[in-house]
């Protein structure tokens, strides 16, 4: 049987595969570490095959996507100093095809095809996780939390939390009717009820915040961009002295007290002391991607020890600033805020600027997710994460030339332009 190229590679026809191809994505990126290299050749196998399908249409003009590969290509070249080459080298080259795929992603799936792809992965994720997940024993706070089928309850709570947002930005930002806002529904009870299993406040804490952002949002969607852009910076400067006021007044230790955290976020802050200390001995240049965590290391050995990590592998600094300035230095950090930066101010412009657009709006939101759970947790510094897929997409996404004609919000809920 012959299959038409535009069933593979037109977004305005390749839904049943790109719903398919992003939701095998996000289970291969959950659980990778469980099924092994077989894992990233499926993913790979899903993302390749546009190219060989019409590559004009899959990879475009890479010119456009310099300032998205600086990062990838910084990482790649930090591995020549780096005192563990090879590791660095090889990740980096995982980390720039990563960076590939999510982009192959961006041209040929659209931002709806993704959001129904998100809702039916994240929930093959979370059921898989409570068929054969397990509990966990946090020895830095003495609990026991649900971590699935994860090696932690914040890989739990990400992915939770990412089900959460787009189950919700389904019925809030795309408005759509039928099966996919029943499947949604579902997906959104069962991904709150992992959220909470986790125990993960970081997860709940930015995936609320975010979802209450987007609804404050929806009613300032019916003005004109004018007064649109007016009323969010007016809002903008007063959650700005809102927050400062905050924490002047300790509303941030109140908040975690409700999680049962203290102000040391669980050991957080000594780790960003300590990465912090690395960063100045090589401000500039970084030790080198994925150069840090690397065992026979004293200063990596003596933080596993601290925390109990006695597998030797898969920790942080729980801060994506300061571990990017740890291994590529002033330099990469500068490279990374500006693609996490200008996806937030971009979208935000879009957002604001055009009617109806609600691919920008839920690439905004996201963008400022990822942001927001940044200062906490490292989602997208490493290749085979979903969190560093969405970034990709999202920037790439920038790139595009958008269609003259806005989306209209059908009363039926069929779409009449896919975004």
């Amino acid at each position: 049987m012959r299959i038409a190229r535009s069933a593979l590679i037109d977004p305005a026809h390749n839904e049943v595969y790109g719903v398919a191809a992003v939701a095998l994505s996000f289970f291969m990126f959950a659980y990778s570490s469980r099924f092994g290299p077989i894992s990233i050749l499926v993913y790979y196998s899903l993302w390749f095959v546009l190219v060989l399908a019409d590559y004009r249409q899959a990879l475009g003009n890479y010119l456009k996507y310099l300032w998205i590969f600086g990062f990838a290509l910084f990482c790649f070249i930090s591995a020549f100093w780096s005192p563990a080459f090879g590791i660095s080298l090889r990740t980096a080259i995982q980390y720039l095809t990563h960076v590939v795929c999510a982009l192959i992603a961006m041209r040929t799936i659209s931002v709806l095809t993704l959001t129904r792809g998100a809702i039916l992965g994240t929930a093959i994720v979370l059921v898989y996780s409570i068929l054969f997940g397990t509990y966990l024993y946090d020895a830095i706070d003495g609990s026991y939390s649900f971590v699935g089928a994860f090696s932690s309850k914040n890989q739990l709570g990400f992915y939770a939390s990412l089900g959460l947002f787009f189950a919700a930005s389904y019925l809030l930002i795309w408005r759509q009717k039928g099966l996919w806002l029943m499947a949604s529904g579902g997906v959104g009870l069962l991904s709150a009820y992992c959220l909470l299993a986790s125990q993960s406040a970081t997860s709940a804490i930015t995936t609320a915040g975010v979802l209450a952002l987007c609804a404050g949002y929806m009613p300032v969607a019916h003005l004109s961009p004018n007064h649109r852009k007016l009323l969010v910076a007016g809002l903008v400067v007063i959650g700005v002295v809102a927050i400062i006021g905050a924490l002047q007044i300790g509303a941030v230790d109140a908040v975690l007290g409700i999680f049962g955290k203290d102000s040391t976020l669980t050991g957080r802050t000594y780790l960003w002391q300590q990465g912090i200390e690395a960063v100045r001995e090589r401000p500039v240049l970084g030790i080198g991607y994925q150069g840090y965590w690397v065992a026979g290391f004293a200063d990596a050995e003596r933080l596993w020890d601290d925390f109990f990590i006695t597998g030797r592998s898969g920790f942080h600094f729980h801060n994506t600033f300061i571990e990017v300035a740890v291994e590529t230095g002033l330099i990469g950090l500068a490279l990374l805020c500006l693609i996490m930066l200008t996806n937030v101010f971009g979208h935000l412009s879009a957002m604001l600027s055009r009617n109806r657009d609600p691919a920008s709006t839920l690439l905004c939101a996201l963008s400022i997710l990822l942001l927001m759970r940044a200062f906490v947790e490292v989602d997208v510094l490493f290749p085979y994460q979903i969190g560093s897929f969405l970034m990709f997409y999202a920037a790439g996404r920038l790139t595009l030339r958008r269609a003259p004609a806005p989306f209209a919000y059908p009363a039926g809920g069929r779409r009449t332009i896919i975004a």
